[in-house]
């Protein structure tokens, strides 16, 4: 399935064509003035941000099923996680410019709370934020995936238990007395280390470090599948049987790339809440988690730029559906997914390489 170079000379000019390309876009939203043949609008710069923080979803998902053959449908609480711990300090980077003018969020004057929980402490700071952004993810995904996978759990069965996962947390996440604004979640946002967030040099600085961290991860990732450890989780994919008998554990590989893809997940997540301006439980929709799935499917599975390609098509399509023809969009999804599943098993990707070939 895999390229030996992984990617070809073509695909890497590509990459770089479209690295600039998309790095481009918010400059030309802040030289030129609206009106301006040239000018991007503020609105694209967001959509296409959004757009980037699911394609890091998608690649993070592609290092779990891609290489080391474990199908989550559960990524979608480890995106909602990293997004709930970036929102808790923007939430408190508000102030005291609330409906309620006070230093607690509206939704908890609402309700009737008198302090912050204990759990919310230190989210004023953004450092802190951050580094839960990347362990609240990661430290659920180690204990989930330690006993899952020490327990021998795989295929379908694997599956379901990360897709009830993240059906839990939803439903969690929707009780007002959990403390993260029940239904509503976090939004109403002001500011990011002092910056006005709606502003458009933050929008255009927030975009282009979303570029950054998935151009950055990306290249993690292909390094990570070139090493010696991403043949060992290719064999675990393939032969995880045969890979026992010659003596290696397949438990510590499997949660290595486990708890790095939630890690990732979690990033985007985190990327995604100030762009967006929201977040909230629906997030972690069963739903959503299939789409991430869908997303790597069509673009090519085990391939890396592939499932980046997948987020941009099929969400690219989403938004002119949904637009276009709203109650239709869930059964384009499926067809599209069957589609390809059929008639495209190795994706966009997979396609174009045939084409060079």
């Amino acid at each position: 399935m895999n390229h030996p170079s992984l990617f070809s000379r073509r695909a890497w000019s590509g990459i770089a064509a479209c690295t600039l390309v998309l790095a481009v876009l918010p400059l030309l939203n802040l030289i030129f003035a609206d009106g301006h043949p040239l000018h991007v609008p503020s609105y694209m710069v967001s959509l296409v941000g959004k757009f980037m923080c699911y394609a890091l979803a998608a690649l993070a998902l592609d290092m779990v099923w891609g290489y080391a053959g474990i199908l989550s449908l559960g990524h979608g609480v480890f995106f909602a996680l990293g997004a709930y711990a970036h929102g808790m300090y923007l939430m408190r980077a508000i102030g005291r410019e609330g409906v309620y003018q006070s230093d607690l969020p509206d939704f908890m004057v609402f309700l009737d709370w008198k302090t912050y929980p204990w759990y919310w402490s230190g989210t004023d700071s953004f450092w802190v934020a951050l580094a839960l952004v990347v362990l609240v993810p990661g430290v659920l995904a180690f204990l989930f995936g330690f006993f899952a996978f020490r327990s021998r759990i795989k295929g379908v069965y694997f599956s379901i238990i990360t897709q009830a996962m993240t059906y839990a947390f939803m439903l969690l996440f929707f009780r007002n007395n959990t403390g993260f604004g029940g239904n509503n979640g976090f939004t109403d946002f002001k500011r990011i280390l002092g910056f006005p967030i709606n502003a458009p040099g933050t929008k255009a600085t927030l975009y282009l470090v979303t570029l950054a961290v998935l151009v950055g991860a990306l290249l993690l990732c292909r390094w990570i599948v070139k090493s010696k450890l991403g043949r060992v989780l290719q064999a675990v994919r393939d032969a995880e049987s045969r890979l026992m008998f010659i003596g290696y554990n397949p438990l510590w590989f499997k949660l290595f790339v486990w708890t790095l893809s939630a890690v990732l997940c979690g990033i985007a997540g985190a990327l995604y809440v100030p762009q967006v301006g929201i977040i909230n439980p629906s997030e972690m929709s069963p739903a959503n988690s299939i789409e991430m799935v869908i997303w790597a499917a069509v673009g090519g599975r085990g391939t890396l730029l592939g499932p980046i390609i997948g987020a941009f098509s099929v969400n690219g399509l989403k938004s002119w559906f949904t637009g276009a023809f709203p109650d239709l969009w869930l059964f384009a999804l499926g067809l599209i997914f069957i589609l390809v599943t059929r008639y495209l098993p190795r994706g966009i990707a997979g396609l174009v390489r045939k084409e060079q070939a």
